[in-house]
């Protein structure tokens, strides 16, 4: 099983759109498929038309008081589960000051489903607390959307600093991509080009601002399943391509994908 977050200390850059289209890809590719929503705004839950309350909260999960896989919510897609969240892991931070081992916290809540799913994706809130570094410790990957501007670049190398500075982040693979790519702006265009930020190569594939990507929380459907021939779905097929090669993540048997291709 594979772990992969999506991360950045700055809100706004695309980051549940992604982890919504990227778990409904690897799904559609085969793989049993889990994404566990971390975000007390619940965004990726509501996505999936999934009610946004998590029995006994943030405080059992934290005692060990909950099984994880007693949380899971099947979505509408085959092969694809959602863990739920809601707004008490606004508590998360304070009640992990007292946890026994709270780094460790996530990786031991995973190890229950090494057996059930090949990949789990985390969406996680824009901060960097004892939560953020539990995640950290957990995932194989550290997937970070950031739009081609001066700030998000800022941001992209405050988290890279961090991950380096900390011992046990330093296996994690940082896997940086330009997401909400506006080629009509000069400062898009000209960074978007870019090979490399924050001394970290970025991804090849370049996620464009798309307004039936805005939709997605308003029709409450990843983009592939409504838009598969528009060029944000294709880019986020584009960026799965290469997210399971790093990963070396292999495809089930077809018997389980699910169609990608637009209808003739």
């Amino acid at each position: 099983m594979k772990v992969v977050t999506l991360y950045n200390l700055k809100g706004g850059v695309g980051k549940t759109a992604s982890a919504v289209n990227l778990a409904w890809l690897a799904a559609a590719d085969g793989l049993r498929t889990l994404l566990w929503d971390l975000d007390p705004q619940a965004a990726a839950t509501y996505t999936f038309r999934l009610h946004p309350k998590v029995a006994g909260g943030a405080r059992a999960l934290v005692r060990g008081e909950t099984a994880l896989d007693d949380l899971v919510k099947a979505s509408d897609y085959p092969g694809l589960d959602v863990l739920p969240a809601d707004l008490r892991l606004r508590q998360l931070d304070r009640l992990l000051d007292s946890a026994d081992r709270p780094r460790e916290l996530f990786a031991r809540l995973l190890q229950e489903l090494e057996q059930t799913y090949d990949l789990v994706i985390l969406d996680t809130p824009p901060t960097l607390g004892r939560a953020a570094e539990a995640v950290f410790v957990a995932a194989d990957a550290l997937l970070v959307p950031t739009i081609p501007t001066t700030l998000s670049l800022r941001t992209l190398e405050i988290v890279h600093e961090f991950t380096r500075s900390k011992k046990r982040h330093r296996r994690l693979l940082l896997l940086p991509f330009f997401c909400m790519v506006d080629r009509r702006k000069k400062l898009h265009r000209d960074l978007a080009d870019l090979p490399t930020a924050a001394d970290l190569p970025l991804l090849a594939t370049r996620i464009p601002y798309s307004s039936p990507v805005e939709q997605m929380s308003a029709r409450r459907e990843p983009l592939p399943a409504y838009a598969p021939a528009g060029p944000a779905a294709r880019a986020y097929r584009e960026l799965w391509q290469e997210v399971r090669g790093l990963l070396e993540l292999k495809r089930r048997s077809l018997a389980t994908r699910i169609d990608l291709e637009v209808p003739r």
